[in-house]
Parts: C-alpha cells; sequence; structure tokens
C-alpha cells in the first residue's frame, strides 16, 4: 500500500492556470493515457482530493461519481453537496487522521492523492507521502496553483520510472526516500 500524488503539471510546476482552469490539460485529450491510467487506478483502493478538485469534478455534472464506489474523502471547511450512491465523505482538519481512515478503507492497495496541490502539500509536510506520479505536459503556464507547494524541502526523491508519450508528455515517478527508509 502507497498514498500516491497522481497528477499533470505544466513544464513549470502549474496543475491549473489562474482561476483554477484546466483547458490546457483537456485539451491533450485522454486516449493516449487512459492505458496508463486505468493501471493505475486498478491498484487505487481510496481516494483523497480538495473542495476545489471535488467541486470540479462535480460540475461537470456527470451523472454518477467518477470514481464509482471507490471510498472518497473531501478535504473541506465548506458545505458540499454530496452525490447519490457514491462513499464519500466530508473531513475537516489535519490530513493524518484521514489518510489513516483512507488506507484502512483501501484494505492493502493504494491511496490516491487526487489534488490539489494543498492536499497534496499536507501530506507531504506530514511526512505520508509515498510516491509522486506527475505527468509533465508540454505547455508552460506562467503562473497558477503550484503542483506541490510544500512549505520547507521535500527530498531527496528517488526517480523509479518514467513513461514517454507522443504528445511530448513525460510521466516521472518518484518515491519520497523519507517515507521509503521509514
Amino acid at each position: 500500500m502507497a498514498i500516491q500524488y497522481y497528477v499533470a503539471s505544466s513544464l513549470d510546476g502549474f496543475i491549473a492556470a489562474p482561476d483554477d482552469d484546466i483547458d490546457w490539460l483537456i485539451s491533450f485529450g485522454m486516449a493516449e493515457f487512459q492505458d496508463h491510467y486505468d493501471a493505475f487506478i486498478a491498484d487505487v483502493g481510496a481516494i483523497v482530493m480538495g473542495s476545489s478538485t471535488y467541486a470540479f469534478i462535480v460540475d461537470q455534472g456527470a451523472e454518477s461519481w467518477t470514481y464509482g464506489t471507490t471510498p472518497s474523502w473531501v478535504m473541506t471547511s465548506r458545505d458540499l453537496p454530496g452525490i447519490e450512491g457514491a462513499d464519500i465523505r466530508f473531513a475537516t482538519g489535519e490530513i493524518g487522521p484521514v489518510l489513516a481512515a483512507a488506507a484502512d478503507a483501501a484494505a492493502g492497495r493504494n491511496v490516491w492523492v487526487v489534488g490539489g496541490g494543498l492536499v497534496a502539500a499536507q501530506a507531504a509536510e506530514a511526512g505520508l507521502l509515498d510516491e509522486l506520479h506527475v505527468t509533465l505536459m508540454p505547455v508552460v503556464l506562467g503562473a497558477g496553483s503550484p503542483l506541490l507547494p510544500v512549505r520547507d524541502r521535500l527530498g531527496p526523491l528517488n526517480l523509479t520510472g518514467t513513461t514517454a508519450f507522443p504528445s511530448g508528455a513525460v510521466e516521472l515517478v518518484y518515491e519520497v526516500a523519507a517515507r521509503a527508509a521509514g
């Protein structure tokens, strides 16, 4: 079981343009990444995300929860609507107990920290992030929501895998050395 931050980023380290715009990412489509994503999600037993990520997913108007019956936690300080038939739990406060509950619910499978960057940074700063799966997209945004806005250095990171895609995107998989050693 690993706690993983799986995300796409611009080359200059942003996961969304200003105003949380991800049209730049959507423009790449999903076709070339689908098999890779399917292999990743097959090992995920629980999900943790922030309220902005959750609100974006809900605003897309899907008739059902994107992640099926996978237990999902939303870190939030605001009231958000639930989704019928989905196992969604809203949480406040420290991320440690939330990740522990997610790990229990994952039953030996991985926990995916979907995003955004602030939630992933909280996990990293708490020493609870095991892996980073960052797909660098061939675009420079100049500004936006940072990939991993930690307050202090995170590392060293051990590169454990790379995948190049036809569009020029490259996935880098890093193990957080401190977690691997512990």
